[in-house]
């Protein structure tokens, strides 16, 4: 029931916005009425297209050049809104501007074709980009830690539809090269059903490193059944830290692991974090690193820990969508100074969420080399 309510308020918004593009921006651009009633029906099947999308997720399964299909209108809407409301701004501005009509009209040509040209651009463009990874290289220096360490973070992989067992294939192949001194999972690693992802979970076990890989879950596993998503994980050699931690490297010489449970475990009444747990019995002469999903947990952390890890934002993921992310986030991307003693690193996500577009946000595998 609660997903059908999801589905049906995304489609609501969707529909308002596709409202909105119709009215602001096809209605006044000059062409055609023939032109103008096929870009309609172009939105009618771009919101079908979202539709099976959300079918294509969470209840019926395609073939994953169907699904890439399907996975797109979510992004074309997206970027053709942000068109829409450029568009509208440009226009009225144009329309008070005083200019004679002859100069108007030519400079009303120019935004129509300009404003299409760049909307299909950028479309273009956030699609292929979605395709490259990058491998971010970041220093970081820790009080009091004895030798240094090399950990390679990945986030957000959304492990679902078109992101599957040879996505992560490649991922592992690229993490191995780096010969890390341990991996760690910072949450999102599952958006389907267990039974669909159990094959791409599989690839995780050919990851190789000094001390193992490490996971904590993120909002999304809350959904498609935190408990045996927790299970398989575990049973495949990967050590999920539960509001608890670890201890890396040799006695005196490395660090502590913590882990916690997401926020959105706050909402579900169930797998709440609890940093007073994660911390529990910690080696308190040597420094700490904290896994937590969301950027905004660094709030919580009051003492105790000198670099936290997470993920979530995306970076943004399309670019227009950072300046929301950052109403809730205190941290889209990159290193960050939170106070005296804490650093946080936001990484962009390995994977993506909804359609396979990146704008100004690429992914990325994360090699942290603490010094």
């Amino acid at each position: 029931m609660q997903a059908l309510l999801f589905a049906a308020l995304v489609l609501g918004v969707f529909t308002l916005l596709n409202m909105y593009i119709s009215k602001r921006l096809i209605t006044h651009l000059d062409i055609s009425k023939h032109m103008k009633r096929n870009f309609r029906w172009f939105l009618y099947i771009n919101l079908f297209g979202i539709f099976l999308y959300i079918l294509g997720r969470y209840y019926v399964s395609f073939p994953n050049w169907l699904y890439f299909l399907f996975s797109l209108p979510i992004g074309i809407l997206f970027l053709l809104f942000c068109t829409a409301t450029i568009y509208d701004i440009s226009r009225i501005a144009l329309h008070v501007t005083p200019v004679s009509q002859k100069r108007r009209n030519f400079f009303k040509k120019s935004l129509d074709f300009s404003s299409l040209a760049i909307a299909g651009g950028i479309t273009t463009k956030s699609i292929l980009d979605a395709r490259h990874i990058e491998f971010e290289e970041v220093d970081v220096k820790i009080k009091n830690l004895k030798k240094s360490y090399k950990i390679v973070q990945l986030s957000d992989v959304h492990i679902g539809g078109i992101i599957d067992k040879n996505f992560i294939k490649n991922i592992v192949n690229r993490v191995n090269l780096a010969k890390p001194d341990l991996v760690v999972i910072t949450g999102d690693l599952v958006d389907t059903s267990l039974v669909r992802a159990k094959e791409a979970i599989d690839e995780l076990k050919s990851l190789e490193s000094k001390y193992g890989t490490f996971y904590i879950v993120g909002n999304h596993e809350y959904f498609h059944g935190i408990e045996e998503i927790l299970s398989y994980v575990k049973s495949i050699g990967i050590r999920a830290l539960e509001n608890e931690n670890v201890y890396i490297g040799d006695a005196g010489k490395g660090f502590n692991l913590a882990g916690v449970y997401d926020v959105f475990g706050y909402r579900k009444l169930s797998h709440i974090p609890e940093i007073k747990d994660a911390l529990k019995g910690k080696s308190k002469d040597s420094p700490t690193v904290l896994l937590a999903h969301q950027p905004k947990y660094v709030h919580e952390v009051i003492s105790g820990v000198d670099l936290m890890l997470s993920g979530h934002t995306h970076g943004g993921q399309l670019y227009p969508f950072k300046f929301l992310v950052k109403i809730v986030q205190p941290y889209i991307s990159g290193l960050h100074q939170h106070n005296e003693d804490l650093q946080i690193y936001v990484n962009k996500g390995t994977g993506f969420w909804g359609p396979p577009m990146r704008l100004g946000a690429s992914a990325e595998i994360t090699q942290i080399i603490m010094i």
